[in-house]
């Protein structure tokens, strides 16, 4: 449909049980992203899922991962986000 923008990709290194949620930028065009949840049930993704839809101010509808479910080495992808909005945010991701 006209005017609907392609979905974004973003590649994320997660570490769960980082302490905190939060995200420590940007090292090689992957984001660095660490979360407080453990790898069990699930509950490090949604929590990455959770913090990337807050720090970019979308809906939680609006990310989904789409690889990388049991690693860390994961790929979300954003619907809904200008890819220049993206730029801004985090300068040097390779998507």
């Amino acid at each position: 449909m006209a005017g609907e923008r392609a979905p974004l990709r973003i590649p994320v290194r997660l570490t769960p049980r980082g302490g905190a949620d939060r995200v420590d930028g940007v090292l090689d065009g992957v984001l660095r992203v660490r979360v407080a949840a453990p790898p069990v049930d699930g509950a490090a993704n949604r929590a990455l899922l959770r913090l990337i839809a807050d720090e970019l101010g979308v809906p939680r509808g609006s990310v989904r991962l789409v690889s990388g479910e049991s690693g860390r080495a994961k790929v979300v992808e954003v619907v809904g986000l200008d890819g220049a909005a993206l730029d801004r945010r985090w300068p040097g991701l390779g998507r």
